[in-house]
């Protein structure tokens, strides 16, 4: 595993932090199945995926010097 990317595209980190919600949210009541779990894991990887796109491009958009 040679490749290196950013901790909040990682789809490891994202399913631990659901299951750290999910386990607090089941002890005050809120019960969790594994097929929510799942769904909330790959939901939030998106939300990220587009909203790390979108700064990229603005980021793009507003810089003062080009890409060498």
């Amino acid at each position: 595993m040679n490749t290196v990317k950013p901790w909040y595209l990682s789809k490891t980190i994202w399913a631990a932090l659901v299951s750290i919600a999910a386990t607090f949210g089941s002890a005050l009541g809120m019960p969790v199945d594994q097929a929510a779990h799942e769904g909330l894991v790959e939901a939030i990887l998106q939300l990220v995926s587009a909203g790390a796109g979108a700064v990229a491009i603005l980021g793009r958009m507003t810089a003062h010097s080009r890409i060498g």
